[in-house]
């Protein structure tokens, strides 16, 4: 006898449309960040912290644009600080982010330790 055969077909069909269901019911949400070097000159040891984590990179040329994805856990501030070419640390202070936020969201660091947030996220749940 097939092990099939020893469970009901309705059984099996309901257990498939459960699992698609849940499946189909998991969306992981998060934000595509990009970081943009427009001061004029290269950057180092980049930072970008946000509620529950950070992100980084060693070191930015002037306009490269660097890319990570996050998922925000909590809410709180996002800070960007990175190292000038003179040595000197700029700090940043950005928008608040929620959790379940999603989409896309840019930096564009500038001169004279400024920077523009250009968010187009989905709104705080």
């Amino acid at each position: 006898m097939k092990p099939w055969n020893c469970v009901p077909h309705r059984i099996v069909a309901a257990a498939l449309t459960l699992m698609l269901l849940w499946a189909a019911g998991c969306h992981s949400r998060h934000i595509d960040m990009t970081v943009e070097n427009r001061t004029g000159a290269a950057i180092q040891l980049l930072e970008v912290d946000y509620p529950s984590a950070s992100f980084g990179a060693d070191k930015l040329a002037p306009g490269e644009v660097f890319r990570y994805s996050i998922q925000v856990r909590g809410s709180g501030p996002l800070k960007v600080e990175y190292t000038k070419s003179d040595g000197r640390q700029a700090q940043i202070s950005g928008p608040t982010l929620a959790e379940r936020q999603e989409g896309q969201f840019q930096i564009v660091l500038l001169p004279g330790d400024a920077a523009e947030f250009h968010p187009q996220l989905t709104p705080k749940l």
